[in-house]
């Protein structure tokens, strides 16, 4: 009987998706460092992380898509930019809420990396409660902390930053945990009404990633 065994590499990967994705099988401490090890090799992401800690911006991170499409494409073998939309940058600043002094940190952040200028998207997180309902049509809470926006995303799965410190530490944080991350499985969050943003986004990243599982609006979680 011949038996038929993976490469190393797709085992590895099978081992990160299968395992790291079951929150029983295995530790958040486990996930956190494998994460880790996932947006070190990523030029991209460090360069991003490096910048943003190179301008001392206040409370300052990578957030949701630069970093979880960037394990999905590590997991499912695929080119490190696939399927990249935007590189999402959140920082706080509660002293100077005009729309003013968030253009000038967004040229800011544009010029300190022109080659990735087109795909960032930076926001102060303490102001979005002012122009967030105009835009969508529902009320927002002002936040207490650039953090505090991971618990308003319509995925739990899409709750994740990054940031480094001074001292070369990569801090990771995921409110809900990074199981859903690995095991590439999307689930709602219901902490805004952002059906139609889930489902959209729900939409696009099944094409991009067809591994992906999608829990619909209104599972109980």
């Amino acid at each position: 009987m011949v038996s038929e065994t993976l490469p190393l590499a797709d085992t590895a990967v099978t081992d990160d998706r299968q395992r790291l994705g079951d929150p029983y099988a295995s530790s958040e401490t486990e996930r956190m460092a494998r994460l880790e090890q996932i947006l070190r090799t990523a030029p991209h992401v460090m360069t991003i992380l490096e910048t943003i800690r190179a301008l001392e911006l206040p409370d300052a991170w990578l957030v949701s898509g630069g970093i979880y499409q960037t394990a999905w494409n590590v997991l499912t073998d695929r080119a490190l930019m696939h399927g990249i939309k935007d590189f999402d940058i959140v920082y706080f600043d509660g002293k100077d809420l005009s729309y003013e002094a968030e253009d000038r940190i967004i040229h800011r952040v544009n010029t300190a990396l022109p080659e990735l200028a087109k795909l960032l998207e930076v926001r102060n997180q303490a102001r979005v409660h002012l122009w967030y309902e105009k835009r969508f049509g529902r009320p927002y809470r002002p936040l207490h902390c650039a953090m505090d926006s991971l618990t308003t995303y319509a995925a739990r799965t899409h709750a994740v930053a990054a940031r480094l410190t001074a001292a070369g530490e990569l801090v990771l944080h995921a409110p809900f945990g990074l199981a859903n991350l690995f095991a590439m499985h999307l689930v709602p969050n219901y902490v805004q009404p952002n059906e139609q943003t889930y489902v959209e986004k729900a939409e696009r990243m099944k094409v991009l990633w067809p591994e992906l599982s999608v829990a619909p609006w209104g599972t109980d979680i």
